[in-house]
C-alpha cells in the first residue's frame, strides 16, 4: 500500500485517498483528541484494501471510499466514550460473540414489554433475560414503517426515527445502554434491499427529481421487467405476485420483489450505498451491536438470474462491514440470507472474501432437519446434507435455532434426500402434511402458510411447542404423550444449543408458549398466520414458573436454563469450533463430533420416543474413551448397558466429553 502524510496527523494514508477527501476527514476528526485521531487513521490503513476490494463493483473505487469514510469519520467523532471503550475491549476480544456462553434471545418489542410501556418497558423487563442466561437480544423491527399492512415492520419510511407506538430514538439509546450494563448486546433489523413507499426518497422520485429517481429501478414499459420475470422467482405469490408494480405518480413500472408498496433500491448507484452506510453508522452510534441485514440475498440485480445471491452482494456487504470496523468495530453483521447451502456460506465470506462479509449467519438448514428428523424419527437425512454444508470461517458463526418469527420453508435438497434413498418432493410434501396434522399419527398443530399449487412448496406456520405436539397432548389429557412433547422440545433445543454458534430463543419458547388462537383477530394480521406463533409473551406464566411443578412452561424453562448453564461452562462449544454430524448405529440417534484442542466432544440426541443404544466402540471411534466419559447435561457419567452400550432416554441428549 502507497502512503501520503495528511496534515497533522503523523499516521502515513494510503496514496489512492484523494488528499481532498484526506483534509474533509481530518478536519472532522479536528476536536477529537490525538490519540482518538490516530485510532480512526490507524484503522483506515489496516482495513483500507478491505474496503476498497468491496467497492470494485463501482467504477471509482478511491473516490467512494472517499467519500464514506467522511461519513465515517463524522460518525467515529460523534461516538460517545463509553462505545469507544467497548470498540476497544472488542478489538482485544474479537471471539466475543463465539464464546459458549452466548445465548440470543428474539422478540417483539411491543409482545415482550406490557401493553404500552414500548421500549421502556423491554428495559423493566430485562430481569428474565438475565435469569434465562442472554446476552444477545434481537428486537424484531422497531424503526419507523407505514401503516399497516406493513410486512411486519420491514417497510420502513424513515431509518432514523423510531416507530411512535416504541418511543423515540432516545428511548432507543437509552434502551441499549441498559442492556448493555446487564451484558446484553442488542441487536436491530436493517432493512437493505427496499424502503415503504412513504419514504422520502420514494416520494423525491414520484416528484419526479431525477436523483432519487436514480435510487431505484423504474422502466416506463413493459420491456425490461419481462425480461428480467423470466427468470425471476415470486417471494409471496399469494400476496404480491409479480416482481414489478405500475406507479401512477412516477409513471413507471417499479422493481417490488416483496410487495407493491415496498421498492427495490438500485445499489448499483453509489448514493444508495453511501446513503445506507450512514445509516449503519448512525445505529452503531445508538449504541447497536448487532446489525440484521434484512433481505439482503436480494439487493443486486442481473439479467438471466434469480437476482439473488450475485457476487456482487458480498463484495457490498464486505465493505459496509470494512467501514464498521473503521468507525464503530464494537458492530458486528448478521446476513438474513434464507438460501440454499452452498450460497449461503458465501455470506460468510469465501477464497479472496473468507472470513470479511458478515460475522454471522442464519442456519436455516439446522431449523429443517430438526423439525425432519422429530417427524421421521430417522436422523440419516440431517446427519447427510448437514455434512454438505461447506465449513464457515473460523472468525464467525452460526446462528441456530429451533424457531423464529418466519414460517418454516422446508429447504431439504433433492440431492441430499436421493443420497439417503429419499424422494425430495415427497419428503417435503411429506413434512407439510406432518406439521399440519394432515398426516394421519401427527401430533402438530402447525398452520399451512403461502401455499404453491404450482410447486407443491407449502410452508408452516406454528410456535415450536404447537409443533412438538404440547398443544394436542393437553386436549387429550395424556400425561405420555405430554412427555414426549416436551421431550421433542428439549432435545430440539439441546441440539440447537450444542450445535456451536449463537443460539437464539423466540420468545415465549422457554415457556412453551402455544400458537395464539386469536391471531387473526388484529386486522392488519388477518391474512398472514405467522402471527399465530408470535404471541405477546404471557408474564403471568413467567412470573409464576417458581410455583410451577409438572406444566410445560416450568419443565420446559428448567430444562433450558440447565443446558444454557451446562453450555456456558464447555470451552467445546467456541464457535470457532467445528461441529461434524456423524451418523450412528442407530437410525433415531445424531451424533455431532467437535474436535476441539482439550479433546473431543461428542454430542448425540435421541429423536424418538423409544430407548436407544449406541455402541460405545462407535464412541472410541469418534475419539473419546468410553470408561473415563463424562455427560455434561446429567453431571454424571453416561449410563451403559451390561453390553457396553450407551444407554438414551426417549428424547435424551448427551454431551460427552472426557470426565
Amino acid at each position: 500500500m502507497g502512503r501520503v502524510s495528511v496534515i497533522s496527523t503523523p499516521v502515513d494514508l494510503p496514496t489512492d485517498l484523494s488528499p481532498l477527501h484526506a483534509a474533509t476527514i481530518e478536519s472532522a476528526l479536528a476536536p477529537l483528541a490525538e490519540h482518538r485521531r490516530q485510532t480512526f487513521w490507524l484503522r483506515v490503513r489496516r482495513w483500507w484494501d478491505d474496503l476498497l476490494e468491496g467497492l470494485q463493483v463501482y467504477p471509482d473505487p478511491p473516490g467512494v471510499a472517499g467519500r464514506v469514510l467522511e461519513l465515517a469519520a463524522t460518525a467515529y467523532a460523534a461516538r460517545d466514550d463509553e462505545l469507544h471503550l467497548l470498540d476497544e475491549r472488542r478489538l482485544l476480544e474479537p471471539d466475543w460473540f463465539q464464546q459458549p456462553g452466548v445465548l440470543g434471545y428474539a422478540a417483539y418489542a411491543e409482545r415482550y414489554a406490557a401493553p404500552g410501556t414500548g421500549l421502556g418497558g423491554v428495559a423493566r423487563r430485562v430481569d428474565h433475560l438475565r435469569d434465562l442466561g442472554v446476552t444477545y437480544l434481537h428486537l424484531m423491527p422497531l424503526l419507523a414503517t407505514r401503516k399497516p399492512p406493513n410486512d411486519g415492520g420491514y417497510a420502513v419510511t424513515d431509518y432514523r426515527s423510531v416507530r411512535p407506538d416504541l418511543g423515540t430514538v432516545q428511548d432507543l439509546r437509552d434502551l441499549a445502554s441498559t442492556l448493555r450494563a446487564h451484558g446484553i448486546s442488542l441487536c436491530l433489523d436493517l432493512v437493505l434491499n427496499h424502503v415503504a413507499l412513504e419514504h422520502e426518497w420514494v416520494q423525491a422520485a414520484q416528484r419526479g427529481e431525477q436523483r432519487y429517481r436514480d435510487y431505484f429501478y423504474l422502466y416506463p414499459d413493459r420491456t425490461e421487467p419481462d425480461a428480467y420475470e423470466a427468470t425471476l422467482p415470486e417471494v409471496f405469490p399469494d400476496f404480491a405476485p409479480g416482481n414489478f408494480t405500475w406507479d401512477d405518480a412516477a409513471q413507471s413500472w417499479v422493481w417490488t420483489t416483496f410487495n407493491d408498496y415496498q421498492w427495490d433500491l438500485n445499489w448499483a448507484n453509489p448514493d444508495v450505498l453511501a446513503e445506507m452506510a450512514d445509516v449503519v453508522l448512525h445505529l452503531a452510534d445508538l449504541g447497536v451491536e448487532v446489525l440484521r441485514l434484512d433481505a439482503v440475498a436480494f439487493i443486486w440485480k442481473r439479467k438471466g438470474t434469480n437476482c439473488q445471491n450475485q457476487p456482487e452482494v458480498h463484495q457490498l456487504t464486505q465493505a459496509l462491514r470494512t467501514l464498521a470496523k473503521i468507525t464503530a468495530p464494537a458492530l458486528v453483521f448478521k446476513a438474513e440470507a434464507i438460501v440454499g447451502p452452498g450460497d449461503l456460506v458465501h455470506y460468510l465470506g469465501r477464497g479472496v472474501q473468507h472470513g470479511k462479509v458478515s460475522d454471522l449467519a442464519y442456519h436455516n438448514s439446522l431449523m429443517v432437519q430438526i423439525w425432519s428428523m422429530l417427524a421421521t424419527r430417522d436422523v440419516r437425512l440431517a446427519a447427510h446434507a448437514l455434512a454438505q454444508i461447506p465449513q464457515i470461517p473460523s472468525v464467525t458463526a452460526w446462528i441456530t435455532y429451533l424457531r423464529c418469527h418466519d414460517d418454516i420453508g422446508w429447504a431439504i435438497d433433492d440431492g441430499d434426500a436421493a443420497a439417503v434413498q429419499l424422494n425430495g418432493f415427497e419428503h417435503r410434501g411429506f413434512l407439510s402434511r406432518f406439521y399440519s396434522a394432515e398426516f394421519d399419527g401427527s401430533v402438530a398443530d402447525g398452520l399451512v402458510f403461502q401455499h404453491n399449487p404450482t410447486t407443491g412448496d407449502t410452508r408452516i406456520s406454528g410456535t415450536a411447542a404447537s409443533l412438538a405436539g404440547v398443544g394436542s397432548a393437553l386436549r387429550a389429557q395424556d400425561p405420555g404423550r405430554l412427555d414426549d412433547a416436551i421431550g421433542r422440545l428439549l432435545v430440539g433445543h439441546a441440539l440447537v444449543l450444542g450445535w456451536g454458534g449463537v443460539p437464539v430463543l423466540w420468545s415465549g419458547d422457554e415457556i412453551a408458549t402455544l400458537n395464539d388462537p386469536d391471531w387473526d383477530t388484529v386486522p392488519e394480521h388477518a391474512g398472514d398466520n405467522r402471527w399465530a406463533h408470535r404471541p405477546a409473551l404471557d408474564w403471568s406464566v413467567v412470573d409464576t414458573l417458581a410455583e410451577q411443578l409438572d406444566g410445560p412452561a416450568a419443565r420446559v424453562c428448567r430444562g433450558l436454563a440447565a443446558m444454557v448453564r451446562a453450555r456456558a461452562r464447555l470451552p467445546h462449544l467456541h464457535a470457532g469450533v467445528a461441529a461434524h454430524p456423524v451418523p450412528t448405529t442407530v437410525p433415531a440417534v445424531l451424533g455431532v463430533v467437535r474436535l476441539h484442542p482439550l479433546g473431543a466432544m461428542i454430542g448425540l440426541y435421541n429423536m424418538s420416543e423409544h430407548r436407544q443404544h449406541v455402541p460405545t466402540w462407535w464412541v472410541a471411534a469418534q475419539g473419546l474413551e468410553p470408561h473415563a466419559m463424562f455427560d455434561h447435561l446429567t453431571g454424571n457419567a453416561p449410563a451403559v448397558t451390561e453390553h457396553g452400550d450407551l444407554r438414551l432416554r426417549p428424547y435424551q441428549a448427551m454431551w460427552l466429553t472426557a470426565r
